[in-house]
C-alpha cells in the first residue's frame, strides 16, 4: 500500500520479483498504486479514467472493487475531492460500539448512556 519508494530494500526486491514473474501481478500493482495516488492526492476527477483501465485489465477482483465504487460514485467522488471528513464522527461511533460490546448482556440503555457520558 505504500509507494514503492517508501518500501524497505527487501520489500522492493520482493515486489519487483513478483511483478517480473507475472504480467497480471504487474498490472495489479500499477492499478493499485494509481488508485492510492488518487486517494492520497484527492484527484477524484481521474476516477473514471482509473475505472476504465480496471475494466480493460480483465482482473475480476479489481473489477468488483470498481463496480462497488460505481454504485456509490457520488460519495466516492466527494471523498476523493473534498477536504471535509467524517472521521471524527466515525471514531465516536466506534468508541460507543466498543463500550456497548463490553457491557453485552449486563444492562440496558440507561447504563450504556451513563458509561458513554462518563467515558468522555
Amino acid at each position: 500500500m505504500r509507494p514503492f519508494e517508501k518500501l524497505q530494500a527487501r520489500e522492493q526486491k520482493e515486489l519487483l520479483g513478483l511483478r517480473q514473474a507475472s504480467a497480471t501481478a504487474e498490472t495489479i500493482s500499477q492499478l493499485v498504486q494509481e488508485f492510492f495516488r488518487l486517494v492520497r492526492t484527492r484527484q477524484g476527477t481521474q476516477l473514471d479514467s482509473w475505472i476504465s483501465k480496471v475494466e480493460a485489465s480483465g482482473i475480476a477482483e479489481l473489477q468488483r472493487f470498481a463496480n462497488g465504487l460505481q454504485r456509490d460514485k457520488a460519495a466516492v467522488l466527494a471523498g476523493l475531492t473534498l477536504i471535509h471528513s467524517n472521521g471524527q464522527t466515525e471514531g465516536q461511533v466506534t468508541r460507543i460500539k466498543l463500550i456497548k460490546r463490553m457491557m453485552f448482556g449486563r444492562a440496558g440503555f440507561a447504563l450504556l448512556r451513563q458509561r458513554v457520558l462518563h467515558a468522555l
